[in-house]
């Protein structure tokens, strides 16, 4: 019964999804899985940065009343830096 009221939200999600965006949710999954998130290591650290959204992305983004990802999810310094 779980798995069932599970299932069923999930697929509201979807259709909330496809409202909201003017497009199937096929189109939408292809369209996303576009983004990369990429990791740059060099000697003063580490940063985790994302691609850049193309408009069609944005464009979801927007429609589905959702923030933009962090262009920079997380730097990390190295503890100590050669001069």
């Amino acid at each position: 019964m779980v798995v069932l009221v599970w299932r069923w939200l999930a697929l509201r999600l979807v259709r909330i999804a496809e409202q909201a965006a003017g497009d199937t949710w096929r189109n939408l999954r292809l369209e996303l899985e576009k983004r990369h998130l990429v990791r740059f290591a060099g000697p003063a650290g580490d940063v985790l940065q994302r691609t850049e959204l193309t408009p069609r992305q944005a464009a979801i983004f927007k429609a589905a009343d959702i923030a933009e990802p962090p262009r920079y999810v997380a730097l990390a310094p190295t503890d100590a830096v050669s001069a």
